[in-house]
């Protein structure tokens, strides 16, 4: 086909969103923000222990070429020319920690995933050596808490019992990084010249990171006996990082040549998609967990119930850095995946909508998915999941709007924990991610906090802000962020449609079982033991 018959839309830039379920590349036009095309690819979690989560680096790698393939190819069959895409962004899981061979190229272990539980015992043993075991005493330098959650821990026990990293860090051939850092290294070259970088924003996710000097911490690394010298270098969220390589193995090579030069956490990405760029804006992403950001602009803020403080974004090399306070819930469309895969009562993530629909309520029975303990505001590692008040009555219907309800009641103890903290209530609450399709959800989400919940028509926030840092870089110029050139955003609007009593009864109730989840596991437990309070995420067969 002549590229003069082609569609002349004006500059197009690409977003690799790297989830934990899943890997998308989307298109937007710069101008108008609209979405062109895109592709998804579903990820395999590999389960080898109880509480172990972990996925395969390579696995992850090759989703992202196949998806930016073949969104190309239906790029070309709308007749839009592909030499138009200016610039990639990249979004991704945070936390998920991924050490390489830089000569070979090749992974030296599974990446161990956020929601991954087999360091709790290396936790216990850190705060062994902190004064009064304080888990937040880091917490004014890195606005976080000493958990499983973070890389760091993670990164310690891959250097403790993983024989191939250690000599790999003693012959100087290791590397470390987040998602954001195994991708851009490998698009950009490799073990032929890729960059090892990462951004603000996951790097505030490593418990390595001093969230105000914006420099890996000596102190921290000292604390963690990390070596420096496998950290990636720390850049901006939006600044040209180098240029897509084409992969020959891979057959992989549409885009070469197109700079990346946007990088964000998933939820920071969805923060700046969603237009969050006010101190008081917040958002709630529904994807594998829930996280509610609240922006506070250029000062960093503590929480006195169980927040993170969390680097927001850094729009340029020399813009200044924003924080936000995080809820972070790691237990949200992960229990719909559950319900499919684990206890096998739906074929489809959508029926759990339908199930749920056909109860109209739990009948009483309320479910706490603590499948990785519990995050915000708890931050409690022993919970695990439960479903009480069951009766005979009970049916799979009452246990799906229960799962629905638990996502819900989740979120609002992480939005009662950011209206204490910041003192102003949220009147409003903006969500997106996969889950907020289902109407049943968002009707409920809006019941239990009883304010309204706003959702976008197009869901896609995350990859849009990365697309919008990828676009705005300086060296790139085709995406304006000054609030005047922004678009202006339709959505859906949820109103509460009952009563704030019994809505406060719900919640009540909800509490009362998430305080029986609890000191149920300890570190020293036998894992062949198995209850129903003791729920996990784990699949039976693999």
């Amino acid at each position: 086909m002549a590229a003069s018959d082609r569609m002349v839309l004006g500059p197009l830039v690409g977003a690799i969103d790297q989830g934990t379920s899943s890997t998308r590349f989307l298109v937007f036009n710069a101008k108008t923000a609209e979405l062109l095309s895109h592709h998804q690819v579903e990820i395999q979690q590999k389960f080898p222990k109880e509480g172990w989560v972990e996925q395969d680096p390579k696995e992850i790698l090759k989703s992202v070429h196949e998806c930016v393939e073949r969104t190309c190819e239906k790029l070309q069959q709308l007749n839009i020319d592909i030499t138009n895409i200016k610039a990639i962004g990249v979004s991704n899981q945070r936390e998920t920690t991924v050490v390489w061979d830089k000569t070979t190229g090749e992974p030296l272990y599974n990446a161990i995933v956020w929601l991954d539980l087999r360091t709790q015992s290396t936790v216990e043993r850190l705060l062994k050596r902190i004064p009064g075991k304080n888990k937040a005493f880091f917490k004014f330098r890195t606005g976080l808490p000493l958990s499983t959650y973070f890389s760091a821990v993670k990164l310690r026990w891959l250097l403790d019992n993983v024989e191939e990293i250690r000599q790999a860090v003693d012959d100087g051939r290791a590397m470390f990084g987040t998602i954001d850092s195994w991708l851009i290294w490998s698009l950009t070259g490799g073990k032929n010249g890729g960059v090892h970088c990462t951004d603000v924003t996951n790097a505030s996710r490593t418990m390595l990171f001093n969230i105000h000097s914006l420099e890996w911490d000596p102190e921290l690394c000292q604390f963690f006996d990390i070596p420096m010298e496998i950290l990636p270098k720390v850049r901006s969220s939006s600044e040209i990082y180098g240029l897509m390589k084409i992969c020959p193995s891979l057959k992989s090579g549409a885009l070469t040549g197109v700079p990346i030069s946007g990088c964000l956490g998933d939820q920071s990405a969805a923060l700046v998609g969603q237009m969050c760029f006010q101190d008081g804006q917040a958002k709630n992403t529904y994807g594998t967990g829930c996280f509610l950001l609240c922006n506070t602009g250029q000062k960093s803020v503590f929480s006195e119930h169980g927040l993170l403080t969390t680097i927001a974004y850094k729009l340029g090399r020399d813009k200044p850095v924003c924080y936000a306070l995080e809820g972070s819930v790691a237990i949200a469309g992960a229990v719909v995946r559950w319900l499919r895969d684990n206890l096998g009562i739906v074929k489809t993530s959508q029926e759990v909508e339908k199930l749920a629909a056909e109860a109209g309520t739990s009948y009483g029975c309320y479910f706490v998915p603590a499948f990785s303990g519990l995050y915000a505001p708890y931050w409690e590692p022993s919970a695990r999941g439960i479903i009480c008040g069951l009766t005979q009555f009970t049916n799979k219907n009452h246990i799906a709007f229960a799962a629905l309800e638990a996502v819900c009641f989740q979120t609002r103890e992480i939005l009662d924990a950011i209206n204490k903290d910041c003192g102003i209530p949220l009147n409003q609450l903006q969500v997106d991610g996969g889950m907020t399709n289902n109407k049943v959800l968002m009707q409920l989400q809006s019941d239990i906090l009883c304010i309204p919940v706003v959702k976008p028509s197009m869901p896609e926030t995350t990859a849009l802000g990365a697309a919008m840092a990828a676009g705005a870089a300086e060296g790139v110029g085709i995406w304006s962020l000054n609030p005047g050139d922004l678009t202006a955003v339709t959505c859906e609007r949820f109103e509460p449609q009952i009563n704030p009593e019994e809505s406060e009864f719900r919640y009540a109730r909800w509490k009362k079982a998430v305080m029986k989840s609890m000191g149920w596991e300890t570190s020293e437990a036998p894992s062949n033991v198995i209850s129903i309070v003791g729920l996990r995420t784990e699949s039976t067969e693999d």
